[in-house]
């Protein structure tokens, strides 16, 4: 098992799907996992600190693991098969028991964040699904704009830029004739 954190929660610009990414703790390795809009809702509100009038679904879980006298120790994103993730809520009760539950692993991580519990993600689940950012591309502005008097941007990383124009097809451009 291997120990992730909550890098962030993002939506794709092309399909408009809430993503939540794990960052390993040990590593430069990402895990970015599909989730619905009221599941990124519910971790966002609980990272951002934002109080909500009724509980939601996952605060309800909390209070119901903690009045039957359960404490929640850890989720694992334990497996993916077919582009779907597993979860499993590990569940101390009392002293000598411990229960493992499945769950969806967007649920499994709205509940982490409310509960404040570590959330591990399977060695062979990174293994397989895991990714490392490539190098980004780095500019340098080094001078003011004197036209506008603006002052220097430090660095950008334009990765994804430099992604987008990789993909696109340039050698007819300026081209007309066609």
């Amino acid at each position: 098992m291997i120990e992730v954190t909550i890098d962030s929660v993002r939506v794709s610009l092309t399909t408009q799907q809430r993503i939540v990414v794990l960052k390993d703790n040990t590593s430069d390795r990402y895990l970015a996992i599909f989730i619905g809009p009221f599941e990124a809702d519910a971790i966002t509100y609980e990272l951002q600190e934002i109080a909500q009038r009724r509980p939601l679904t996952h605060d309800l879980l909390k209070t119901v693991i903690e009045e039957l006298g359960g404490t929640l120790a850890y989720v694992l994103i334990s497996d993916i098969r077919e582009d779907i993730y597993y979860a499993r809520l590990v569940i101390n009760i009392g002293d000598d028991r411990r229960v493992e539950i499945d769950s969806r692993s967007s649920d499994a991580i709205a509940l982490a964040v409310r509960v404040r519990v570590p959330i591990f993600v399977a060695e062979s689940v990174l293994d397989r699904a895991g990714i490392r950012p490539e190098n980004d591309i780095e500019v340098d502005v080094e001078a003011e704009d004197t036209e506008t008097d603006t002052p220097a941007v430090d660095t950008r990383k334009l990765s994804a830029f430099a992604d987008f124009l990789d993909t696109l097809d340039l050698d007819d451009l300026g081209d007309e004739d066609k």
